[in-house]
């Protein structure tokens, strides 16, 4: 006679508060987003709320003063800034010049492969991209078939955030336009990895082929408070 067998799926759904365990000063936090969109609010606001500092930041930019992760950059909670640029936000320029803020700048297309590097386990990537300009500056070099690429490092953070669309229980993610900027490959390169979606789900009601994220990258999903996107207009 055969045994029936029950499937217990996993819920990842859980409180701010749990994800907060994970996000302690000192730590490395990655980011998602581009210029504020796609930043997680409900968790850049708890961070604020926390006092979280001496966080070292890996992300697209620097945000804008009150926008996104500028928020924890303008009150002074980033001691390091791993991104492509800061231009956006002339507090992070005047931290870095003050030295209150160390700032390794890598250009975009290479900061997102090596996050994505780090997702999928590499020790880094090559790229002719900064030869014979500042960028090569303590890096090594390598030639293959007579062209040189630099040497650029893999990037992980001891936790990323992330922010969705739309996320099941099991923490498939779907997100919306623009607002995907990072977050796919931000997802995968976090030791642990805390999503903020607009919407959540049961599994098994997202169309598989929306799917950008698979739940296998995701430890903790938690509800987003919402967020008023017209300042992107303003």
């Amino acid at each position: 006679m055969k045994q029936s067998m029950s499937k217990k799926r996993i819920n990842k759904v859980g409180s701010l508060d749990e994800g907060f365990s994970r996000i302690s000063d000192g730590c490395s936090l990655m980011f998602g987003g581009f210029g504020g969109v796609g930043n997680p609010p409900t968790i850049i606001n708890g961070i604020l709320q926390k006092g979280i500092k001496d966080l070292t930041l890996i992300g697209n930019d620097a945000g804008f003063p009150t926008i996104g992760i500028g928020q924890v950059v303008s009150q002074g909670r980033a001691k390091k800034m791993i991104v492509s640029h800061i231009g956006s936000n002339p507090v992070a320029g005047q931290l870095m010049i003050d030295g209150k803020m160390e700032v390794e700048f890598c250009p975009q297309g290479t900061l997102a492969e090596r996050i994505r590097a780090g997702g999928v386990g590499l020790g880094g990537i090559l790229t002719d991209i900064g030869i014979d300009s500042m960028i090569e500056e303590g890096k090594q070099k390598i030639k293959i078939n007579d062209q040189n690429y630099l040497v650029e490092t893999a990037l992980t953070a001891d936790v990323s955030i992330v922010y969705a669309k739309k996320a099941d229980t099991f923490g498939n993610l779907v997100y919306e336009t623009s607002a995907r900027n990072n977050n796919p490959l931000v997802a995968m390169a976090g030791r642990y990895t805390i999503v903020e979606a607009e919407q959540i789900v049961e599994t098994g009601a997202l169309d598989p082929e929306a799917i950008i994220t698979p739940g296998v990258y995701v430890d903790i999903v938690v509800q987003s408070e919402g967020i008023d996107w017209k300042w992107a207009w303003e």
